[in-house]
């Protein structure tokens, strides 16, 4: 009797297992998705990720990790390509790197505002570029997640409303030639700098300016050393939020589905305090005593995309990816 019930047991074993073998999804658990960012806990976009995390609890679980503790920042990339990571935040310019024609994305005066940006990626141009990546790079694109718009904060009085205006200005800008090569085309004497040297150099008159999204310049108390901003929005600031091509292959369509509407709703949430921030900073530095105003930001922009255009920066860049961008 006793022989007769264990192999009956065995044989139910059996029967299970074959069972599990021919439905992987019953004898899996849900996949981890492991995500990588530089920036903080403390981010609004470190919110927009516990959103993502929590409406897609029932097909995935989220791990993020922040501050750099899993990879570096520009690392992120080649993790994901490698298999390492399954999510992340990935710069455009990191995407440039490997693919020459998305370098466009990342120049100045291209979009206008993080609306613009949305529709950007929304669209049949943003579609192109997104398959780029996933069949160039093996990452799917979820979306763009803005950050603020950088903004010229200036010592002194002198009015800024053109290009020629900014003749003889010391404005700091990052390292590297893309940066440099956009606070020329501003009009501006580009002085790379450190980023923690930049008060001092406000301070002491090293340099006459800097260019950073008002959040920052909160944060690293700029607005004490400065007089004035102005307006010149002339870089939409925006990473990727990403998931390996292998991770997004192995989720059923209905999956894939839902974790594309979670994260476009986590990505609008983190958009909308974004530009709510930006704009109570612009009320707390008015508030400071300091002086913000518009230039004439449409002759900013031909006169930086005239540049760019001329430049060997854009001789990878689809032919008239620029008039169809400006359309949107």
């Amino acid at each position: 009797m006793t022989k007769s019930i264990r192999r009956r047991a065995v044989l139910v074993g059996a029967a299970m297992l074959s069972i599990c073998a021919a439905l992987p999804g019953l004898a899996q658990d849900k996949p981890t998705l492991r995500f990588s960012a530089v920036f903080s806990e403390q981010d609004i976009r470190a919110g927009m990720m516990k959103q993502f995390g929590e409406a897609i609890a029932d097909i995935a679980t989220l791990e993020p990790y922040y501050g750099g503790n899993l990879f570096k920042q520009g690392t992120e990339l080649v993790a994901l390509q490698r298999g390492n990571l399954e999510m992340g935040n990935i710069a455009p310019q990191d995407v440039s790197n490997q693919i020459p024609a998305w370098s466009v994305l990342t120049s100045g005066y291209l979009f206008r505002d993080a609306d613009h940006l949305r529709a950007f990626f929304d669209s049949e141009v943003g579609a192109e570029f997104k398959k780029m990546a996933e069949y160039q790079l093996g990452i799917h694109i979820l979306g763009p997640t803005y950050f603020g718009i950088r903004q010229v904060g200036l010592r002194g009085d002198k009015k800024i409303t053109t290009p020629a205006d900014m003749a003889g200005i010391k404005l700091r800008m990052p390292g590297g030639d893309a940066w440099q090569f956009l606070g020329t085309a501003l009009g501006a004497n580009p002085t790379p700098m450190a980023y923690a040297e930049v008060y001092t150099g406000l301070q002491t008159g090293a340099i006459d300016g800097q260019d950073n999204p008002l959040p920052n310049v909160e944060n690293m108390k700029f607005f004490e050393v400065m007089d004035q901003i102005v307006l010149t929005s002339h870089l939409v600031g925006y990473d990727l939020l990403v998931i390996s091509k292998t991770a997004w292959d192995a989720m059923s369509p209905e999956n894939q589905a839902a974790l594309e509407a979670a994260a476009r709703d986590a990505i609008d949430m983190s958009q909308e305090a974004h530009v709510a921030r930006e704009a109570a900073l612009l009320e707390q530095f008015k508030a400071a005593g300091l002086d913000i105003y518009e230039p004439d930001v449409a002759a900013f922009r031909e006169n930086a995309q005239k540049l760019y255009l001329e430049s060997d920066l854009a001789k990878d860049w689809p032919e008239g990816v620029i008039e169809r961008i400006n359309a949107l």
